[in-house]
């Protein structure tokens, strides 16, 4: 009883103070706002400069349709110099020029139809965005072909989708935020927090009290876990009704996973800011702890596109599993059954880090 009032207690003082309201409710939602602007948009766009010397009907149609599909965003250029000037800056992506006499109707082998070649440019240290507009262009030049002379090609290539639900971008940057939150929460938010009640005195006068290390490390971890809940819960409302997250997994799956992976990064929080006498000592040891996690647990890159023995490596970082079961769950759908791995490492680093933090815990 005694644990949960210190916790209710705690929780209150937390709503009160608007400093500690913005590190762990809005700047997770911040970071979302930026990353899910970045990521939010899966449409396939580029920026091209068109540099239009033929003055035909054709050039003008294929362009405007281009545009009116999303496939291509026109920027105005003074000249092909000033064209190459900024794709050089990677302010546009490609140069489409149209010679003179582009797509005026000529007979060529007998056939009478509009001809042309269109030159599209790219710069050698990105070609596939030249390439890939020039493919766009390619399919609708097919298409004018067709409809002109008739011609249908022997060989084609057919586009079908398959029956899996891909991953988006926002979708995997999304379940990536939310373990980042989990870390900033537990790990970054108690090392400091603890180290600062020592300072203050706080923990010297509860010490006075019948009241065990124990049971202060449990109360302050039963707060930690609510407020965490409360941050992602927030961020999972902005994620749904803002960038259209699609949620492909059961929520009392996702709930019970996350509550785990929030007790055991919050473990690390204890063990740090229990053991350290200050703050100097305790930040030096949660960004030695936090910043590899961060970079090679794939929170925010893809854990496959490392070399094997760094994704071997990574595997057995705390975050990973936390990362890797957010991500089975919301957008593969995955079960308890499914991420029993994950689950198990999240179990097993959390009992570790909290009999650590009971015995090595500190008053002052």
């Amino acid at each position: 009883m005694a644990i949960l009032t210190y916790a209710v207690t705690q929780i209150r003082a937390f709503f009160r103070d608007p400093v500690a309201m913005f590190f762990v409710v809005l700047l997770p939602l911040i970071f979302l706002f930026v990353f899910g602007s970045i990521f939010g948009d899966s449409s396939t766009n580029f920026r091209v400069a068109v540099i239009d010397r033929s003055g035909t009907e054709l050039a003008t149609v294929l362009l405007a349709a281009a545009e009116k599909e999303d496939l291509l965003t026109v920027v105005d250029v003074s000249s092909l110099d000033d064209a190459k000037e900024q794709m050089s800056r990677g302010q546009i992506d490609s140069i489409i020029e149209l010679p003179e006499g582009f797509g005026q109707i000529s007979d060529t082998g007998g056939v009478i139809a509009p001809a042309g070649q269109m030159t599209v440019y790219y710069t050698e240290a990105n070609p596939q965005s030249g390439q890939a507009v020039a493919a766009v262009m390619r399919a609708m030049l097919d298409t004018v072909n067709r409809e002109t002379t008739g011609f249908v090609a022997p060989l084609t290539v057919e586009q079908k989708p398959t029956t899996q639900a891909g991953l988006t971008q926002f979708d995997y940057t999304f379940a990536g935020m939310l373990a980042f939150t989990i870390l900033s929460l537990g790990l970054f938010g108690l090392a400091n927090t603890l180290p600062a009640q020592k300072k203050s005195g706080a923990l010297r006068r509860i010490r006075a009290t019948p009241f065990q290390a124990a049971k202060l490390l449990t109360g302050t971890a039963l707060e930690y876990i609510v407020l965490g809940l409360v941050a992602l819960v927030v961020m999972i409302i902005v994620g749904l009704t803002v960038f259209s997250f699609d949620m492909r997994g059961n929520w009392l799956t996702f709930t019970v996973f996350v509550t785990a992976s929030l007790a055991m990064m919050i473990g690390f929080g204890l063990l740090i800011g229990g053991w350290a006498k200050n703050e100097n000592q305790a930040a030096p040891l949660s960004n030695i702890i936090a910043f590899p996690m961060m970079f090679l647990s794939g929170v925010f890159f893809p854990r496959f596109l490392m070399p094997d023995w760094l994704q071997t490596a990574s595997a057995w970082l705390p975050l990973t599993p936390v990362a890797d079961g957010i991500r089975y769950i919301t957008t593969e759908g995955a079960t308890l059954v499914t991420v029993a791995p994950q689950l198990g490492m999240v179990l097993g680093w959390g009992t570790a880090m909290y009999l650590l933090a009971f015995r090595l815990f500190r008053w002052e």
